[in-house]
């Protein structure tokens, strides 16, 4: 079965870098959109950034154009996350997600597989 394994949270300062990386596994990998989302506290899941099936079309949320990086590999059968000049607003559980069926990229109902998450924590 379909399996995403995230990796890489933790807590940074503001201004802080964290790399995230997803392992996927059980389906063909090269096949599938990917991509990030994150969930605030008590608020709903949003998302982040995503990438085409061979990394040609790359979409990122607005307040992550600029300071985040999505790519992929596909020969190890990962995606992962560059975050950059992290800002306190950036908190949140970011999980990774698989098999986008396509209109609005940024709504988690578009995806059909979902990783555990890893909780990333920016203080000021």
């Amino acid at each position: 079965q379909v399996q995403l394994v995230e990796s890489g949270g933790g807590t940074v300062q503001a201004g802080g870098s964290l790399r995230l990386s997803c392992a996927a596994s059980g389906f063909t990998f090269s096949g599938k959109w990917m991509g990030w989302f994150r969930q605030p506290p008590g608020k709903e899941r949003e998302g982040v950034a995503a990438i085409s099936r061979l990394g040609v079309l790359l979409y990122y949320t607005d307040s992550a154009k600029g300071r985040f990086t999505i790519s992929r590999d596909n020969a190890k059968n990962t995606v992962s996350l560059q975050m950059d000049n992290l800002k306190p607003e950036d908190t949140g559980m970011y999980y990774c997600a698989a098999g986008f069926d396509g209109g609005e990229w940024f709504r988690s109902n578009r995806w059909n597989s979902w990783g555990q998450g890893t909780q990333v924590t920016v203080s000021s």
